[in-house]
C-alpha cells in the first residue's frame, strides 16, 4: 500500500540530499549501523568490539554504504535523517471482558510513521550544538492501550496530542578532556567527534531523551533495526522522566574512563501521568538518575558490559493504597489514582543491564528492573518489576554482515497494591480492563532485519503475549509486524 509522505518528511529528504553540499569535505558514508549497535544509542567512544560489532561486520559496513546520502566525517556541520514505518496486526483473541483501555479483542491493524531530522554544529573542538526535529503520524494497535509491554516503541502514548512536527532534542554538549589519548567514536546525533579523549567529562544541557544515555544496550535498545517492544528495548520498571513523546529537559554530567563510566542527570517531570507539559517548578517535581557502567566481559577474550542504574522521581503522584481505601470507604465510585490534593511524592527504582559478546557475531543481553510500586506509574509504562533476556545474531554468519536476527523474552509484573487497584476497576494511564485475574505479562519477540540497499532496511517481527495487561482472562495474542527503515 502506497504511503503518502507529509511535507515534513519531504523536507527531511531534501535537507539530507543537500547534506553533501553543506559538508566541506566528503568521506565514505559512516552513519553507523553495526551488527548489534543501535542508531539510538549515545556516542560512547567505544571501539566496534566494545559496541558489539565484529570485525567482519565493520568490514561489511565500510564496503557497503549504509545511508542513502553520503556524510562528511570532517565538516563542522552534521545533517542526517531517518524514517521508520512499522505496520502491526493481531487476529481476534479470547477475552472474558474488556474495559476502556484494553487491548482490542477483535482483529485490528495499524501503521505508525516516524520522521526525524538531525542537525549538529561543532562550535569548537569540544563544544557542540545538537538539534532534532521529529514528526509522528499514524498510530498503533488499540491506540497504545492494554499492554504494559506495548508492541511498538515508536507509538506516542497519547493519541490525542498534536501531529505537528516538534523539537525532540536540543542540547549543548561540552567535552572536557583528561587525557591526550584518543579513541575512535562514531559520529551521530549525540556527538560529532570521530574520536574522543579516553578519559573525559561530558556535560549536556537542554532537551533530550534519558534513554539515550541510561539503560542503553547494544543488542536490546533499537526499535529501528532490532526489537520493537517497549519492555524488550528498555527496562519497563525504569519510569524515567519524560513527556508523552519520551523527552525531558535537564542537565547531564558523565565521566568516562577506559573501561568504566558513571553518569548523572537531573530532569523535569510531566505535570500529570503521561502528560505533554513539564512541571517547571522543581520544588514540585524533578528526577534524579544515576548509572555506573563497567565495560568488561564475563566470557574470556570477549567484550561485555554491565550497567547499574538507580533513579528517584518526585512528582504529584498518587498512592495505590490510598486510592483503594478511598474507594472502599465510598469516597469515589471506583479507585481513582488521581483523586488526591496537590502533593509531592517520591518513587524510586533500580536496574541491572548486561550485554555479552558470545562469539564474533552473537551478542546476548539481559535486564532486571524494579521500582517500589507504591506510587502510580507516571511516565513510561505500568511495570513495577521486569526480567528480560535475548540474543542478536549478526548476518556475518551467513555472509550478510548488515543483516541481523534476534529472539528475546520478557516477563513483567506489578506490585500487590497496583494489581488490587486494577482488579477493583481502577485505571492507569495505559491499563483498564475493568477487572483483573492477575498473571505476569509474558512476551516473546523475534525479528529478522535485512539490509536491502544502502540506507534501506526491511524487517519482519513476531510477538506473542501471554496475559496482556497482566490479565489471565484475556489472550494470549500474536502480533506480527513489518518495518521499513531509511537512514538518510
Amino acid at each position: 500500500m502506497a504511503v503518502r509522505l507529509p511535507i515534513f518528511a519531504l523536507g527531511v529528504l531534501g535537507l539530507a540530499a543537500l547534506a553533501p553540499s553543506v559538508c566541506a569535505q566528503q568521506a565514505p558514508a559512516s552513519s553507523t549501523i553495526l551488527s548489534t549497535d543501535v542508531s539510538q544509542q549515545p556516542n560512547s567512544g567505544q571501539s566496534p568490539a566494545q559496541n558489539g560489532a565484529s570485525t567482519s561486520d565493520t568490514t561489511a559496513r565500510d564496503a557497503d554504504p549504509v545511508t542513502l546520502f553520503p556524510h562528511s566525517e570532517s565538516s563542522r556541520w552534521y545533517v542526517a535523517g531517518e524514517m521508520n514505518f512499522i505496520g502491526q496486526w493481531h487476529p481476534s483473541f479470547p477475552a472474558k471482558y474488556s474495559g476502556a483501555q484494553s487491548l482490542d479483542a477483535n482483529a485490528e491493524g495499524a501503521l505508525s510513521r516516524l520522521f526525524t531530522l538531525y542537525v549538529g554544529l561543532e562550535v569548537t573542538k569540544n563544544v557542540e550544538l545538537l538539534f532534532d526535529l521529529e514528526e509522528t503520524s499514524g498510530g498503533g494497535i488499540s491506540k497504545a492501550f492494554g499492554l504494559a509491554g506495548y508492541t511498538n516503541l515508536d507509538v506516542v502514548r497519547n493519541p490525542s496530542i498534536s501531529k505537528a512536527p516538534y523539537i525532540a532534542r536540543g542540547m549543548l554538549h561540552v567535552t572536557i578532556p583528561f587525557s591526550s589519548e584518543r579513541i575512535a567514536s562514531g559520529r551521530d546525533f549525540l556527538g560529532l567527534a570521530t574520536s574522543v579523549p579516553a578519559r573525559r567529562i561530558e556535560f549536556r544541557i537542554g532537551k533530550f531523551d534519558l534513554a539515550d544515555f541510561f539503560d542503553a544496550n547494544s543488542a536490546g535498545s533499537d526499535s529501528y533495526h532490532q526489537y520493537m517492544n517497549w519492555t524488550v528495548d528498555q527496562n519497563g520498571a525504569y519510569d524515567y522522566a519524560a513527556d508523552t513523546r519520551g523527552y525531558t529537559v535537564g542537565g547531564l554530567v558523565e565521566y568516562e574512563d577506559h573501561i568504566w563510566g558513571v553518569r548523572f542527570a537531573e530532569a523535569l517531570m510531566p505535570t500529570v501521568a503521561n502528560g505533554i507539559d513539564y512541571q517547571w517548578n522543581v520544588s514540585r517535581a524533578h528526577s534524579e538518575n544515576a548509572e555506573f557502567e563497567l565495560r568488561r566481559g564475563f566470557v574470556p577474550h570477549r567484550d561485555g558490559t554491565i550497567r547499574l542504574l538507580s533513579y528517584v522521581n518526585h512528582a504529584n503522584m498518587g498512592d495505590y493504597r490510598v486510592a483503594i481505601e478511598q474507594f472502599l470507604a465510598g469516597e469515589t465510585p471506583k479507585p481513582d489514582i488521581t483523586h488526591h490534593p496537590l502533593q509531592v511524592t517520591a518513587k524510586y527504582g533500580f536496574g541491572v543491564n548486561l550485554e555479552e559478546n558470545l562469539t564474533p557475531s552473537l551478542t546476548a543481553f539481559a535486564r532486571f528492573g524494579w521500582n517500589e510500586g507504591k506510587h502510580e506509574s507516571f511516565a513510561y509504562t505500568e511495570v513495577d518489576q521486569t526480567f528480560s533476556g535475548g540474543v542478536v545474531l549478526a548476518g556475518s554468519s551467513w555472509k550478510r554482515g548488515l543483516d541481523r536476527f534476534g529472539a528475546a523474552f520478557t516477563s513483567n509484573a506489578i506490585s500487590g497494591e497496583h494489581r488490587e487497584y486494577l482488579a477493583l476497576g481502577g485505571c492507569g494511564f495505559l491499563l483498564c480492563d475493568r477487572a483483573l485475574n492477575y498473571g505476569r505479562e509474558k512476551i516473546f519477540e523475534t525479528f529478522y532485519t535485512a539490509h536491502l540497499w544502502r540506507g534501506v532496511f526491511g524487517s519482519i517481527d513476531l510477538q506473542h503475549i501471554n496475559n496482556p495487561g497482566y490479565n489471565r482472562d484475556r489472550g494470549p495474542v500474536f502480533v506480527p509486524g513489518l518495518r521499513l527503515h531509511l537512514d538518510l
